[in-house]
């Protein structure tokens, strides 16, 4: 059914991610799909790009990009069937971007139950939900 299935991962909650990967790897076995995560890493303001070393940037793509190394080798999950990728910007802008130019065909994303702040501030996967061309499935944590 879902052939390419993202998943998002927030590298500051990965234990909000685990039920989603749990969910996105039941459902790739079932329709021998692959799985993609996703890491959104903010972009600083220019002002404080003085006070940073010059490869900030790429060290911090590094890092993400070795963290979702990790969470992949942990997974039970064919390492064929796995790829990850790291993407700067605003989270829910580049997690729709990527699953647009991945051509992702189900989204599913980890995310906290609805609290007083969510309703007042928004949440990303609410914003995701609202916004993708493809389905998404929200995982409670």
């Amino acid at each position: 059914m879902f052939k390419k299935i993202l998943i998002p991962i927030d590298l500051t909650e990965v234990s909000i991610s685990k039920p989603a990967l749990d969910a996105s790897m039941e459902l790739a076995l079932q329709s021998k799909g692959v799985l993609r995560l996703v890491t959104v890493e903010t972009l600083l303001p220019a002002s404080f790009m003085e006070y940073v070393p010059p490869e900030f940037d790429k060290s911090q793509e590094e890092r993400a990009g070795h963290a979702l190394e990790q969470i992949s080798a942990g997974l039970v999950f064919p390492r064929d069937n796995i790829s990850h990728t790291v993407r700067f910007g605003g989270i829910y802008v580049e997690i729709l971007a990527e699953a647009d130019e991945w051509g992702a065909d189900l989204i599913v994303i980890g995310s906290h139950r609805p609290s007083m702040a969510t309703y007042l501030i928004g949440s990303n996967a609410k914003t995701i939900v609202r916004h993708a061309k493809c389905s998404v499935l929200v995982i409670r944590a």
